[in-house]
């Protein structure tokens, strides 16, 4: 199981829009420039975010995109959800050996933890630190 860069990126657009929660809209081409990323893909990604209600846009002069809702009320498995459709390390078959569906399924289960118990104010608050933000499965 590998997250693409739909999902690495859109993090990324996610965690600079937290850190800039409250403070007005961000544009994408701020963002694509700070990470050196494509303007034109985050464009891309921004649509299913706004579409799913995770970020909102502001028009004219000034403006860019915000955070749909409190950056502590969303998540890093919402975003991957949106973005990369449901975690799943394997096609879980049902006439696949029971200790080894068992397997996929309690490793599945461990990522969705990590991701659904993370919030994008827990990686914003991490991001320009020294702290390395710890996940455990």
């Amino acid at each position: 199981m590998k997250i693409s860069t739909k999902g690495r990126y859109g993090l990324t657009i996610m965690i600079e829009l937290a850190k800039n929660h409250g403070k007005g809209p961000l544009s994408l081409k701020s963002i694509a420039a700070k990470h050196e990323l494509s303007e034109h893909y985050l464009e891309q990604l921004i649509s299913p975010l706004r579409n799913a209600g995770l970020v909102k846009s502001i028009r004219g002069a000034y403006g860019g995109y915000v955070l749909g809702d409190e950056p502590t009320k969303i998540t890093a498995g919402d975003v991957i959800l949106v973005l990369e459709g449901p975690i799943s390390p394997v096609e879980v078959l049902e006439d696949e050996e029971p200790a080894k569906r068992e397997l996929w399924i309690r490793i599945r289960d461990a990522v969705k933890e990590v991701l659904d118990g993370t919030t994008l104010e827990d990686l914003a608050s991490h991001s320009d630190g020294n702290d390395a933000y710890m996940f455990y499965i």
